[in-house]
């Protein structure tokens, strides 16, 4: 323990005396790793935003896991964000790199909360996540009211005010309330009772996991498909032709095609961007939780 403190202690000195990127500096990094695959380019872009990747783990501390871990976790996620970032889109790229280390850390906690899963879908993360927070608030609230609320309807309240079902909501309490037990455990006082392991179903098949990957995916495609008619016709071939075809087009390329400047496309295409975001976010409120 006393070493693993240690080490987070000196990990967070040498993030904290990295240097600070300028906006150009950073671009120029981040097209070096992107085009050329440069290494000290992405060394670089890395060890400057690792002090940032180490300050969101530190908000996950109060689930239990080790912060070490935790750290690393953050590590996966700011590399894997360094690996997909686009230049091109005019953001910076801490901005970018925020969602990918907050999924890292946030599927690790999942991961080692329990032995048995936790949730799958992005609504039971956003309940993992935010439900015990939301419950705290809506009792204040109805205290200093003079309310008293009962199970039901505080599940109910919670249940409209994260966007998710209520059985969801019922699903996760019982999930958050309760703690592992060893399945060799017999299922009754008495000797000849069988133990729990017996009762298990075969899980080879992942039934549950591919059932709920299968909803978020079908799920998501209707929320793109209605963001994508939000947009005119310009703007969905630049989407289409950047980001949905297997090779992307260059923003030059586009440009000589539609007779503009790879600056104005690059406009375009964050426009578009804009839009579907914000179509996105009025679709549902699971969304609306993930980018804010």
């Amino acid at each position: 323990m006393a070493l693993d403190t240690a080490r987070d202690m000196t990990l967070s000195r040498t993030a904290m005396k990295a240097e600070l990127l300028d906006a150009e500096t950073e671009l120029r990094l981040a097209y070096a790793w992107r085009d050329q695959r440069c290494e000290e380019s992405l060394h670089r872009l890395i060890t400057a935003y690792m002090r940032l990747a180490i300050s969101m783990a530190s908000k996950f501390r109060r689930y239990g896991a080790p912060m070490n871990d935790l750290i690393q976790e953050a590590g996966l996620g700011l590399m894997k964000a360094a690996d997909k970032f686009d230049p091109d889109r005019g953001v910076r790229f801490s901005t970018y790199a925020v969602w990918w280390i907050k999924a890292s850390i946030q599927d690790y906690v999942m991961r080692n909360w329990s032995m048995v899963r936790t949730g799958s879908t992005s609504s039971q993360k956003s309940l993992f996540f935010n439900m015990r927070r939301v419950q705290a608030r809506l009792e204040r609230e109805s205290a200093a009211a003079g309310e008293v609320l009962d199970r039901h309807q505080l599940r109910q309240m919670i249940s409209t005010e994260i966007g998710v079902p209520l059985h969801d909501v019922e699903m996760m309490e019982g999930r958050l309330s309760g703690s592992d037990f060893s399945l060799n455990a017999t299922q009754s006082t008495d000797d000849e009772g069988r133990e729990w392991i017996e009762a298990l179903e075969d899980d080879s098949e992942q039934a549950a996991e591919k059932v709920a990957h299968s909803h978020d995916i079908a799920q998501l495609r209707e929320w793109l498909l209605k963001a994508m008619s939000d947009l005119n016709d310009r703007e969905r071939f630049i989407v289409r032709e950047r980001k949905l075809r297997e090779e992307p087009r260059t923003l030059e390329s586009l440009g000589q095609e539609l007779n503009l400047s790879k600056e104005r496309v690059r406009q375009l295409e964050a426009a578009a961007f804009a839009k579907m975001r914000k179509s996105l976010e009025t679709q549902s409120r699971e969304v609306q939780h993930f980018l804010t």
